[in-house]
């Protein structure tokens, strides 16, 4: 299946595409727990419905040492008992800031489960993660980028 529109192959995709690289650095290197932020990825590309970034975030994560309990769970994270309360809250997080069309926003309780869970700083990230996230899955969605193809460490 081939894309609509090749995102690499366009020197106006293909820089945007490098300027978000870069910035995400600032969330990659924070206290972030890096298994939060593939399962944030995971979840807000499974509501996006992005192939591609589902395909890397689950094999990086599982790469990574994440569970295949865990990774088959994050679609149904409120009814699982496999993640803890800082990464529920993240999820809870990642949900209300991705459906944000639906007109709830961010509900004040998720919020203070945020402020417990989190201090400034990891809250900075968590929310230039879920923003970052989102605007990959819109890039690669509009673009027809498909999944599968993914090798852990590619990018």
């Amino acid at each position: 299946m081939e894309p609509r529109f090749n995102l690499y192959a366009n020197d106006i995709a293909a820089k945007f595409n490098k300027r978000l690289v870069t910035a995400a650095r600032v969330i990659d290197e924070s206290t972030l727990p890096k298994a939060t932020q593939e399962l944030v990825k995971i979840r807000s590309s499974q509501i996006n419905s992005c192939g591609m970034c589902l395909d890397m975030h689950t094999k990086d994560a599982a790469h990574a040492g994440e569970t295949p309990v865990r990774l088959a769970m994050v679609a149904a994270w409120k009814e699982s008992t496999v993640f803890t309360d800082p990464e529920r809250a993240a999820l809870a997080l990642t949900e209300e800031g991705t459906r944000l069309a639906d007109g709830g926003g961010i509900s004040d309780d998720t919020w203070a489960q945020v402020r417990k869970h989190y201090d400034n700083d990891q809250i900075g990230a968590l929310i230039s993660l879920i923003a970052t996230i989102n605007a990959w899955n819109r890039l690669n969605v509009l673009a027809g980028m498909v999944g599968g193809e993914y090798t852990p460490g590619q990018w």
